[in-house]
């Protein structure tokens, strides 16, 4: 059966990918490309919602599939990750993913660790009605707001600590131009999985001054690190040779993250996907160290969900999907951490209705049949048909490419 990356496998050229020392080392995948114009060509992405998943000749029953993720010495029991978003993520959702079998992660420059209590203020944005003129205007002005006050290492530890007594797996985000500024105050917090999360995210960042070198950073910490986002082959290898336990791959939601509209940075989430896969193959053929994928962006219902896992990620972060929930900080109300830049803001702010409880969005009862309800379940119920009986083995299942909008 052909793997996910097939979908980018048509006879023209085989790709190399060159490392930082000039060296050119061939991938063995063979690419479809467009001619742009003379000497410019590109890749055919694919994304997501384009993607059907082909249900096997030997189907099973969906309460036999193991749907858990497994990071370093961390065990889930769905591969879903809550975007490190203050209108997605609190100490008490923390927790409340953490009961529900998923992870939350809680940004360390966010306003939890910057106010000793944001409930209030976080309660007024909810209460501003997304029908109103200016809504979302207001809602920024409020989020810069909120975003002004400097980060206070001991709430950071504060935090730390509420998520721990109530039962959490502890995950913070740090920004990849702040984690060396940060790393003195996220050690002595003590967190158990740190995220490096950015837009983009090399692994040696050139600059005037001194450069950001992961793989040092890295070595400094004693938890398991996922850092990102990465889009392409190459990037993916360097990132997972940092030795980090995992890698982000994409550009970050995209509701409520317009990057390809402020930047030209965009990436065609199943195609990152693939190609990220066959870069964590190639570090475990070097290593023997499996470096996880972790999709980010692209995921809006269960089916892409299914679809991001087929393609290999090992686990999805989501952003809206959560926001959604009654226990959402905001209400309905979600952003990304970097919207508030001072001069480029790369993020909106969006407003999703609510669906339910949290446990209500993660197994269900399902209120409707557009996905956005009972992720855990319909992820089960794709395995099932699919004939896979865990997340890895789901990764083989076998893709068509759906031509056209049906969707």
């Amino acid at each position: 059966m052909a793997p996910a990356l097939a979908l980018t496998a048509f006879p023209n050229r085989c790709v190399d990918v060159v490392d930082a020392a000039g060296s050119s080392h061939p991938t063995g995948v063979a690419v479809a490309e467009t001619q742009i114009g003379l000497g410019k060509s590109a890749r055919r992405g694919y994304r997501l919602a384009e993607l059907d998943i082909v249900p096997s000749r030997r189907t099973r029953n969906p309460t036999e599939v193991d749907t858990s993720w497994q990071i370093d010495a961390l065990r889930f029991d769905s591969p879903i990750v809550a975007a490190p978003s203050d209108g997605v993520v609190s100490p008490a959702t923390a927790v409340a993913m953490s009961n529900a079998g998923a992870l939350g992660v809680l940004h360390s420059e966010g306003v939890w660790c910057r106010h000793e209590d944001p409930a209030p203020a976080l309660a007024e944005i909810a209460g501003i009605d997304p029908a109103a003129e200016g809504a979302a205007v207001e809602v920024l002005d409020r989020v810069h707001s909120l975003g002004r006050p400097e980060v206070r290492p001991e709430l950071v530890k504060a935090r730390v600590a509420e998520m721990r007594s109530g039962g959490a797996t502890v995950a913070l985000a740090v920004s990849p131009g702040l984690v060396e500024a940060s790393l003195e105050a996220i050690l002595a917090a003590e967190p158990d999985l740190l995220v490096i999360e950015g837009t983009v995210v090399s692994a040696e960042h050139v600059s005037d001054g001194e450069p950001l070198n992961l793989k040092r950073v890295l070595r400094r910490l004693e938890v398991p690190t996922i850092v990102g986002g990465c889009t392409s082959y190459s990037a993916a290898l360097h990132l997972m040779r940092t030795g980090a336990a995992g890698v982000l791959v994409g550009v970050g939601p995209g509701r409520v993250g317009p990057t390809r509209n402020v930047l030209g940075i965009g990436a065609a989430s199943a195609t990152a996907i693939a190609d990220a896969r066959a870069a964590r193959i190639r570090h475990l053929d070097e290593t023997g160290v499996y470096c996880h994928v972790i999709a980010h962006g692209g995921v809006r219902n269960s089916g892409d969900l299914a679809a991001a896992i087929c393609c290999g990620a090992d686990a999805v972060v989501l952003g809206d999907l959560l926001a959604a929930a009654t226990e959402a900080p905001a209400g309905g109300w979600t952003w990304a951490h970097r919207s508030d830049h001072p001069t480029l803001p790369r993020s909106r702010v969006e407003h999703v209705t609510t669906n339910g409880p949290l446990q209500q969005i993660l197994h269900g009862p399902a209120v409707g049949a557009d996905g956005t309800t009972n992720l855990v379940g319909a992820l089960a119920r794709s395995m099932a048909f699919a004939g896979h009986v865990s997340c890895k083995d789901f990764q083989k299942a076998e893709l068509l490419v759906a031509e056209g909008d049906f969707r």
